[in-house]
This record gives C-alpha cells, sequence and structure tokens, in this order.
C-alpha cells in the first residue's frame, strides 16, 4: 500500500461516505483517506437507500481518492472497485481467485458482490470535481457482509438473499480479523485505481466479464421513471456499459438509477 494513503478507524459515525463528501466540499482533502467505522448510524446504498450494517457482522468504509481524469472519463470505475475488492478478499482469506470463483463469488452490474446469487456487498460512488484543473475526488463507499448471514436475511424480512463472507471458509478456517480484511482491500483499490487513472476500463472489460453474475441471462432493467426492459445480459463494452440484446437490438446501459434481476 502507498505510504501517503491516510487510514481513519472511528468506533462510530453516520455514514463514512457522509464524513469525506463533507471534507471534499470543504477542500480538505489532500490525500486519499480510508475511513472505516465500526458502527454506522445512517449508512447509505444506492438511489438514496438506506445500507443494513450489524457491527461485528458488516465491513463498512470509504475511501476518497483523487483522478487525474475528468469526472466523465471515471466510466467503469464501479465494476472496477468490485474488481479491486474481489483481489482484496482473496489476499485476506488466502483463497486464489479461482478458488473464490468456483466457490460462486460473482459480480453484479453496476455495484453489487454476489455469493451463489446471495448478496455479499455494495458499492456507493460520489464525489465531483470542483473546478475544472482540480482533481475529480470521488468517493467510494464499501459494504461488506463478514458473518451470519441468516440475521441480515432475517433483518430484511427475506425481501432478498443474502451471503457473507464466512461463507467462503472452508471447514476448521476462521475468519480474518476485520482491519485484516479493510487492510487487503484497501492495498488492492490503490493499486488498481492508480492504474485505472493511467489507462481507463478497457483493459478491465474481459476480467469484469469473467465475474459477470448475470452473463447471458434474461433480465430486466428497471429505472426510475423509465420502463422496463427486458433482454439478455451479454456482458459489458469497454466504457463498462452494460450490452443487453432485445429483440434484434442490442442496447448499451449506462451506470445510474438501474436494478438488475432476472426476468420471470
Amino acid at each position: 500500500m502507498s505510504s501517503h494513503c491516510i487510514l481513519e478507524r472511528v468506533a462510530e459515525t453516520e455514514s463514512t461516505n457522509n464524513d469525506l463528501m463533507a471534507r471534499w466540499r470543504a477542500g480538505e482533502l489532500i490525500d486519499p483517506i480510508a475511513r472505516l467505522a465500526q458502527k454506522q448510524t445512517a449508512g447509505k446504498g444506492r438511489a438514496g437507500r438506506a445500507w443494513l450494517a450489524r457491527p461485528q457482522d458488516s465491513l463498512c468504509f470509504s475511501l476518497a481518492y483523487p483522478f487525474q481524469r475528468k469526472p466523465a472519463d471515471l466510466s467503469g470505475l464501479s465494476l472496477l472497485v468490485g474488481l479491486a475488492v474481489i483481489s482484496g478478499i482473496s489476499l485476506a482469506l488466502n483463497h486464489s481467485k479461482q478458488e473464490l470463483h468456483q466457490k460462486g463469488l460473482r459480480l453484479k452490474w453496476p455495484n453489487d458482490l454476489l455469493l451463489n446469487q446471495g448478496k455479499l456487498g455494495g458499492i456507493l460512488i460520489e464525489g465531483g470535481q470542483t473546478k475544472l484543473g482540480d482533481p475529480s475526488w470521488m468517493i467510494i463507499g464499501i459494504g461488506i457482509n463478514l458473518q451470519n448471514a441468516n440475521a441480515f436475511d432475517q433483518a430484511l424480512r427475506h425481501e432478498q438473499k443474502v451471503a457473507a463472507l464466512d461463507q467462503l471458509l472452508t471447514t476448521g478456517e476462521v475468519l480474518p480479523d476485520p482491519d485484516w480484511i479493510w487492510l487487503k482491500i484497501v492495498e488492492e483499490l490503490e493499486a488498481t485505481l492508480s492504474n485505472f487513472d493511467q489507462t481507463g476500463f478497457a483493459q478491465y472489460q474481459k476480467l469484469w466479464m469473467d465475474w459477470d453474475a448475470f452473463q447471458n441471462t434474461a433480465v430486466r432493467i428497471s429505472g426510475a421513471g423509465q420502463e422496463v426492459i427486458e433482454g439478455v445480459a451479454k456482458g459489458v463494452d469497454t466504457s463498462g456499459a452494460l450490452l443487453l440484446a432485445s429483440g434484434e437490438k442490442m442496447i448499451s446501459i449506462h451506470a445510474g438509477d438501474v436494478s438488475l434481476r432476472t426476468s420471470k
């Protein structure tokens, strides 16, 4: 991990994303900062949704990172973050990526981690550029279920299948300390984001598709105030947009307020 990333750990806060967003708006960010909270009282998911997190059972943190690219040139960032998180999990658990893939770890476009179709974690990205020529500060929030998937499932009233990191372990293995998992993920994020800033998403396209949970699957794409689009997911293009075969057309769906659901 590069020496200029600041690591912060707090017992409780409303939202680590909000904390770092406030510093960005105040012009207080200089170096990358990773901020971990043992408990978040108002954690956020995509599209303004609440993020359910249980102390001791969850890993919730945010990373503020400055990109030299303009915000418009950061397409595919959430997909790239998913790949970095997988790399960090691999290092933290000391399991090869091949093993994790065989056990059912996948990525769901544009920003979820799944384990055997259960939601293991999510990614929320906020931020921007205050004025032309300034870095594009992106606040990357990551939440991962560590253990007790059944408790999460009950809290959500079985509305969606939930998974936890300990389900990747083999008999006799113990989940590493959450701080260790955090550090390994941050290490991978720093290395990957630095490379992405120079090259963009295109070189990661095929790698992301190796982890795609819905490739060649019939899906429904829905967004706020938009008609539902049905088709077959065909991976992503070089910008990270979802490719959807609908009828005789291939449609590109760009990251935004959309959800992906298997067609019934």
